[in-house]
């Protein structure tokens, strides 16, 4: 038997976002983008037989805003990894300890798991997180200081921290 699966997607002025989730937690959500269809597509077809719930996500959308209008928000929601390793979790959860505005290496991610030589496992495992924002995987980069990767492209983790960054320093 499978979990219901619900969605939303919404305008929160930034462009549009998807966000999928069951009842154990969220599952994936888009970043802004330039179009409804845009989200759509981004949240793949997991979103395939998921029925809309505006009401359930409204609290998390109008949160979403809020972060893209640059202002500092606590995403504490329950998190549905059910389809991730363990290792991809253990990776997810150390980012999730860096504070909003900073960043952290790769590297740092590795010793946090008493795993130093692991820095690109670490990369490839952000690479596969299906939660950018709620996990945030923009705030690691190489240990001299370079973005390194990101799913959504070098661009969009550059504004993802000057955001964090203007937030901070206005």
């Amino acid at each position: 038997m499978s979990i219901p699966l619900k969605y939303v997607i919404s305008d929160i002025g930034a462009g549009w976002i998807g966000i999928l989730g069951s009842d154990r937690g969220l599952l994936r959500i888009s970043l802004p983008q330039p179009s409804l269809q845009e989200a759509q597509h981004r949240l793949s077809d997991s979103a395939n037989g998921a029925s809309w719930s505006p009401h359930l996500f409204q609290n998390l959308v109008e949160r979403l805003r809020t972060y893209f209008s640059g202002q500092e928000v606590a995403f504490s929601d329950e998190l549905d990894l059910s389809g991730a390793t363990p290792f991809q979790r253990l990776v997810w959860e150390k980012a999730k300890l860096i504070p909003y505005g900073e960043t952290r290496s790769y590297a740092w991610i590795a010793e946090q798991l008493n795993q130093p030589a692991a820095g690109r496992a670490v990369g490839q495992a952000l690479g596969r997180n299906p939660l950018p924002v709620i996990i945030p995987c923009h705030r690691v980069i190489t240990a001299d200081g370079k973005l390194g990767g990101y799913s959504e492209g070098p661009d969009v983790k550059r504004y993802l921290l000057q955001l964090e960054a203007s937030s901070r320093n206005g």
